[in-house]
């Protein structure tokens, strides 16, 4: 790379004509033997040395130069080739002050190479590494499947989601570049020198994050430790925050993930009340339920399974799911439900077999209750450790739980309903008057907790710190308020309204054929499983986190 020599001379022409232009004033001086090579034009914006133990490469801002030019935003994109709308750098804004001294402050971001990188952590296929002696944290595309629960585990929102190609991809601190001695594309293109490469103590980061000393408005730095460091000589007023902050926008809904979440929950709650509503004194009355319960669980359960690997980016490659079982609670989330489909399909295919039921078959449910379960709470962690406050661990697995025992109650009732009114089944018809009422009961208890918890939400909208969860309490009441409006209304008909009038029905022998009877089940079946659908919907697109300074959108 080379240099005109003059950056600091005007190019002025010879005799007092106009200036030159660049490419003139490049031609002059390299007719004059003037041009220099600048190899080391950045050598005072990168380490002198390369990382030593307890030490990592780190990105340092100095934000009394930042300007908000976003320079850096387009080298990063030319240099590596991003497709159109794709970033891995982004420039956002801090407000505060009065209207006498406003402040405002451009702030330019990248991957900020934890210590802790949760993207790493979470990764189900081991798509991430960190170098071990430079502490950049690298993707690897030819590993990735396209999950993106980086992008839901990073709380800077770093990793960026390549539609096109079907993988995630990040900012690498151009580790090519540091090799080779070059300053990486963000630092060469800032015309204020504002971002620089630095050598970070480890320890250091760990301390500092302790006083929670990063950005106004950012997350938590002892989430993650990130390593940036974002330096000023002016400190920021008290009032100071992100410009979007108190900006209102769904998040994405990941349909196929809402769908795998419901019908998984779905068929684990179908096998757990079956268990749980068997009659120990009559036993045979559920020979003619059990193996139509199993089937209808089983494949709601394959379903589910199937249904989730459309979230994929790179379908092809689901089979790598397992390899982080040891540390991403999606891999044992996998894991378990496909021990679970694996148990449930044996059970379900053993009960049309033989549906008397032994002590072998006895076993094999409770083994498939167990399996399923232990998927359920797997389920819970996927998303209790974004650390993000809707998802939290107690909310989400009451959330999870509570929708388990309804669409289970919801699907065996229906079963039930369905082979004693519609197939004729005389012992069908039996258990029907011996657990009917129960089991609608049940349905209407358990719909009006899990609506009451839903609905404990909306208390934040009183607080007047903008918290988390007023924000997701907000974008339901607001943009989200014609899904919310929906939710609820689905899950009054399907677990109050539409069960009280089939609870009133059973006070009389239930006749055979009893085509209203059977209507009213079905209404009430799919009235709680779009009402569960729609709640997950919600469960997505209103969470709220903090995260990195942006701007404010339309």
């Amino acid at each position: 790379m080379i240099s005109t020599g003059n950056e600091q001379r005007e190019n002025d022409a010879p005799d007092g004509g106009a200036p030159l232009t660049a490419v003139e004033d490049f031609v002059r001086q390299k007719e004059r033997g003037e041009l220099r090579l600048i190899s080391n034009r950045f050598e005072r914006l990168l380490p002198a040395t390369e990382p030593g133990p307890g030490q990592q490469y780190a990105f340092r801002v100095d934000l009394d130069l930042c300007s908000g030019c976003k320079a850096c935003v387009t080298a990063c994109h030319s240099l590596n080739g991003l497709d159109e709308g794709e970033t891995w750098r982004d420039v956002g804004l801090l407000i505060g002050g009065t209207s006498d001294l406003p402040v405002l402050q451009h702030v330019t971001s990248a991957c900020h190479h934890c210590l802790d990188p949760a993207c790493l952590t979470a990764c189900p296929v081991d798509a991430y590494e960190k170098d071990p002696i430079t502490g950049i944290v690298k993707h690897l595309d030819d590993q990735c499947f396209g999950c993106r629960y980086c992008t839901l585990a990073c709380p800077y929102d770093v990793p960026k989601y390549n539609r096109s190609k079907g993988i995630v991809r990040k900012c690498d601190l151009c580790s090519g570049r540091l090799a080779a001695g070059e300053a990486p594309a963000c630092v060469q293109a800032c015309p204020q020198e504002a971002i620089s490469i630095r050598l970070v103590e480890t320890r250091r980061v760990v301390e500092d994050s302790e006083t929670n000393l990063f950005l106004p408005g950012a997350p938590e730095p002892n989430i993650t430790y990130p390593t940036t460091a974002y330096e000023t000589k002016h400190p920021f007023p008290r009032n100071t925050l992100p410009a979007d902050f108190y900006s209102l926008h769904p998040e994405q809904a990941h349909w196929p993930l809402v769908a795998m979440l419901v019908l998984t929950q779905l068929s684990v709650g179908a096998f757990l009340v079956a268990l749980a509503a068997e009659p120990s004194d009559a036993p045979n009355l559920f020979e003619s339920i059990r193996p139509l319960n199993s089937v209808v669980a089983i494949a709601f359960g394959l379903l589910a399974l199937a249904t989730s690997v459309l979230h994929l980016g790179r379908p092809q490659y689901a089979f790598r799911a397992v390899i982080g079982l040891k540390h991403s609670w999606l891999s044992r989330e996998i894991v378990a439900f496909g021990i679970f489909a694996a148990l449930a399909c044996a059970y379900a295919t053993a009960n049309l077999i033989a549906p008397r039921v032994g002590d072998g078959l006895r076993v094999l449910g409770i083994a498939v209750a167990l399996s399923g379960i232990a998927g359920v709470l797997c389920s819970v962690f996927v998303y209790a450790v974004t650390r993000r406050a809707l998802w939290s661990s107690a909310p989400t697995t009451a959330r999870f739980l509570l929708t388990t025992a309804l669409l289970g109650l919801a699907a065996f009732l229906t079963s039930l309903v369905l082979a004693a009114v519609v197939g004729r089944s005389a012992s069908a018809g039996q258990l029907l008057a011996l657990r009917g009422r129960l089991l609608c009961q049940a349905l209407m208890i358990v719909a009006g907790a899990k609506l009451a918890f839903e609905t404990a939400l909306f208390r934040h909208l009183r607080s007047r710190s903008h918290t988390s969860l007023k924000r997701s309490a907000r974008l339901m009441v607001g943009p989200l308020s014609n899904a919310t409006l929906a939710r609820f209304g689905a899950g009054l008909l399907g677990g109050l309204v539409m069960p009280a009038f089939l609870l009133e029905r059973l006070r009389e022998p239930t006749p055979l054929g009893d085509v209203q009877l059977a209507l009213i089940v079905l209404m009430s079946f799919a009235a709680c499983v779009i009402g569960e659908f729609l709640e997950r919907y919600l469960f997505f697109a209103a969470v709220a986190a903090p995260r990195m300074p942006g701007i404010v959108r339309d």
